[in-house]
């Protein structure tokens, strides 16, 4: 679509009212998603944010740097379109969550594991009536059919925008339960990267950093950012 061009062919940018939503214009003329479907936003707060990000473009537009405007259009092309696939992949983390595997080599890393992650297993438990099983090494371990079976319900009832940032959010920690966390506001944006990504910082730690890993580690946490501003944004 002609707003995606990688060049800024326009000036001015605004949020327009459209039947109890938002949309961004261009010049005057509203964007679509990369689909070509309306780019309507369910709250204010949310078109505002993304109007900011068009607005922020310089002379060439950069995907990479409108994270909201990304999960919108995903919103509205795949989730709506593909929901309960989004449904059964974002919940499926459920069965081998990264929280319930625990470190064999390393007491040390084992113990900031059970200190950091264990918390939040008792809070789902709690929070969904969903206990999940702990095992040490890297074999799968079946988790109880009941507890995945809530925490699908707990996914599958996100509407489409708050379970785009929910699927969003899980990919990058590798773990329904800190998504969850974070969505329910149990933990921020920052404490979901941190514990995701605990392992590999215990490992920094005694061997000293690479820099893609280094990398990685901080797109997913800019994921994880993003999805848990959006969900903000909805809610403002």
């Amino acid at each position: 679509m002609s707003e995606f061009r990688k060049r800024r062919r326009y000036g001015s940018v605004a949020v327009v009212s459209c039947e109890g939503s938002y949309g961004i214009a261009l010049d005057g003329k509203e964007i679509a998603t990369p689909q070509g479907q309306p780019l309507r936003l369910p709250s204010l707060a949310l078109a505002e944010a993304v109007a900011a990000e068009w607005q922020a473009q310089g002379s060439h537009i950069d995907p990479s740097t409108m994270p909201l405007t990304r999960l919108a259009g995903s919103a509205i092309d795949v989730v709506a379109r593909a929901r309960a696939a989004i449904v059964e992949r974002t919940s499926a983390y459920a069965a081998t969550d990264l929280l319930c595997y625990r470190a064999a080599e390393s007491q040390a890393l084992a113990g900031r594991q059970r200190a950091s992650w264990q918390p939040l297993l008792e809070w789902a438990a709690q929070r969904y009536g969903a206990p999940l099983e702990v095992t040490t090494g890297i074999l799968a371990i079946a988790q109880p059919e009941t507890s995945l079976a809530i925490l699908r319900r707990a996914v599958e009832a996100a509407d489409d925008w708050r379970l785009t940032a929910l699927a969003a959010a899980t990919a990058a920690c590798g773990s329904l339960i800190l998504a969850l966390a974070m969505a329910e506001g149990e933990i921020d944006a920052e404490a979901a990267a941190r514990l995701a990504f605990l392992d590999e910082s215990y490992q920094s730690e005694r061997w000293g950093e690479d820099a893609e890993a280094l990398r990685k580690r901080a797109a997913a946490a800019a994921e994880i950012a993003a999805a848990a501003r959006f969900l903000a944004l909805l809610a403002a």
